[in-house]
């Protein structure tokens, strides 16, 4: 299993980035490597989304279930992909009253080798941009 950690401190309120980073049809503005997103489902505390990711000449679509609890985390699992085993976890921790932790954890499992490969590299890249890009963005909306 491919696990991948990325964290970043960010001085904004939790609130603004959980609201950031839950607005997944946003993604393909702001997330390099992302070409489609789209919320399939939408109800209290949850979402199910579907994300289209393309780099390097190698794309892959999943879908995701998303639990969530306002400005605290956001659980992700596999709905649909091509991975055995996917899951993940966003978490946002106040630092005070005007910044935040923002942390994401993804791990998933394929057992074809080259598809697995190829995954990794794509999850690593998209999981570093996408870190970055929630750091970008907010900076963009929130100043």
């Amino acid at each position: 299993m491919t696990t991948i950690n990325r964290s970043v401190l960010l001085p904004f309120r939790a609130q603004q980035l959980f609201d950031l980073v839950n607005d997944i049809e946003a993604y393909p503005r702001f997330m390099d490597g992302c070409v489609g997103a789209q919320v399939l489902r939408q109800e209290e505390g949850l979402v199910e989304a579907r994300l289209d990711l393309s780099k390097g000449g190698v794309s892959h679509s999943f879908s995701t279930r998303n639990r969530m609890v306002d400005a605290e985390h956001i659980s992700l699992e596999l709905v649909e992909g091509p991975f055995d085993q996917f899951g993940g976890r966003w978490e946002f921790t106040p630092l005070g009253d005007s910044a935040c932790k923002v942390s994401l954890s993804l791990h998933f499992s394929t057992n074809n080798a080259v598809l697995g490969v190829a995954a990794a590299r794509l999850f690593d890249s998209a999981t570093n941009n996408l870190v970055s890009a929630v750091e970008k963005r907010a900076k963009e909306l929130y100043g």
